[in-house]
């Protein structure tokens, strides 16, 4: 999996660089979260999958259990940069009720700090 993540204001932004977050991508990406997680830092998590283009179940199984442990930490968790067909599983699968999602930086680090 490629990724980078960087940190800004008190948040992770973990930079997913894959085309589709799928069965194959799902687990790394779920343990790479985990960790992040589960440091000391208290710092929230945003993922950007401004490249990601096609998600799977599996992909958004491993996004729900990022933003299911976030919240069992006292985290934020949000979403940036997700493409039109991402946006559109979210729909169908009914989850975009419980997930925040930013298409700007700037605007989703704001947010968070805010506690939006």
């Amino acid at each position: 999996m490629n990724f980078k993540v960087d940190t800004k204001n008190d948040t992770y932004i973990f930079r997913l660089r894959e085309e589709r977050l799928n069965a194959h991508i799902a687990p790394d990406l779920k343990a790479q979260l985990l960790l992040l997680i589960g440091d000391e830092t208290n710092n929230d998590i945003l993922l950007d999958l401004s490249k990601v283009k096609i998600v799977d179940s599996s992909g958004l199984g491993a996004i729900l259990l990022g933003l299911r442990q976030a919240r069992a930490n006292d985290r934020r968790f949000a979403l940036l940069g997700t493409h039109k067909r991402v946006n559109s599983l979210i729909q169908i699968a009914q989850v975009g009720s419980v997930l925040t999602s930013y298409q700007d930086e700037e605007e989703a680090l704001s947010g968070m700090a805010a506690g939006e």
